[in-house]
């Protein structure tokens, strides 16, 4: 049975996350510290115990969800086999991680810097982002194509394809409010406004590709390990060049969730292990392929009940 390493991205925070970790694992200690050292803050001070508000700035919680799930693999590194990685959006370098292709400083660096990108880009040209669910994703894309057409320069775009029935759009924050009933006069049952800084996934990050483009560029990758199933197109990637060039259409393209968990399916994972904070790729991957072994990783008491498991 093929075995998938996931890691989320934004959404998945909490006050709280890592702290028992910190306070179990002599390994999760030294990592957490070396983290504070590279970021020069105590990131651990907010993960512990935020506040909330505070965790919730792109700037923290990106560094923040990197780190969780590079606490947790430090626990399973040599005691786990896993036969491909993906990430959603910034747990896309977690995944990188996972498969040697980024070393631990050169990943939280990058995710840093992508973080306090992405928030200025979305204080240069306002944007947001809306759930909308249960609606086909052909017609969300053609009320996205259209609401674009008539924007005079705004734009609607698909951003996050995260499971059947349920796709994030992202665009310009006045103009989608003003025209997000379209999506419920096209069928949609839900459509919610998300609490994010800016348009992820979209155009409007133009600003913020350029810069983290060059310090990917100046990056070290390495060929993984084994197959990342990237972000941009839901296929599997082992060249450095090739994850490289995707992590860098990542910021302005759509993140296809649900392709990759349908190609990974296909290939022959049957057992997705989300590794990081809270568990929402594991009630995403339930809503996009069945017969399979979901699990998370998130808390100390979840890596002791697995690490003996597997003994």
């Amino acid at each position: 049975m093929k075995t998938a390493l996931l890691a989320p991205g934004q959404g998945s925070q909490y006050v709280g996350m890592i702290k028992d970790l910190y306070d179990s694992f002599p390994e999760v200690q030294r990592l957490v510290d070396k983290a504070d050292d590279i970021l020069g803050y105590k990131l651990s001070e907010i993960c512990f115990n935020g506040p909330l508000e505070e965790l919730k700035k792109t700037k923290y919680t990106q560094p923040a969800l990197f780190l969780h799930s590079a606490c947790i693999f430090e626990l399973l590194k040599g005691r786990i086999q896993f036969d491909c990685a993906a990430g959603h959006s910034v747990g896309e370098y977690a995944a990188l991680y996972f498969a040697g292709v980024l070393s631990f400083e050169s990943a939280l660096q990058l995710v840093q810097l992508r973080g306090n990108l992405m928030f200025s880009a979305g204080e240069f040209a306002p944007g947001t982002m809306f759930a909308v669910i249960g609606l086909e994703d052909s017609i969300v894309e053609q009320i996205c194509e259209k609401l674009t057409s008539e924007g005079n320069g705004n734009v609607v775009v698909p951003a996050n394809y995260n499971c059947p029935g349920q796709l994030v759009v992202s665009g310009s924050a006045d103009y989608l409010r003003e025209k997000v009933n379209a999506f419920k006069e096209g069928g949609a049952k839900i459509v919610k406004e998300l609490v994010v800084s800016g348009a992820f996934h979209s155009p409007l990050m133009l600003p913020a590709q350029k810069e983290l483009a060059i310090a990917i560029e100046n990056t070290e990758f390495k060929d993984a390990i084994v197959p990342v199933y990237v972000n941009v197109t839901g296929n599997p990637e082992t060249k450095a060049e090739s994850l490289k060039e995707n992590l860098i259409k990542q910021l302005t393209s759509p993140v296809k969730w649900t392709q990759s968990i349908l190609q990974m399916y296909n290939d022959g994972v049957r057992r997705f292990i989300e590794i990081g904070a809270g568990n929402v790729l594991q009630g995403l991957v339930k809503r996009t392929v069945t017969d399979c072994e979901i699990l998370g990783l998130d808390k100390a008491t979840d890596i002791n009940n697995f690490l003996s498991s597997l003994k």
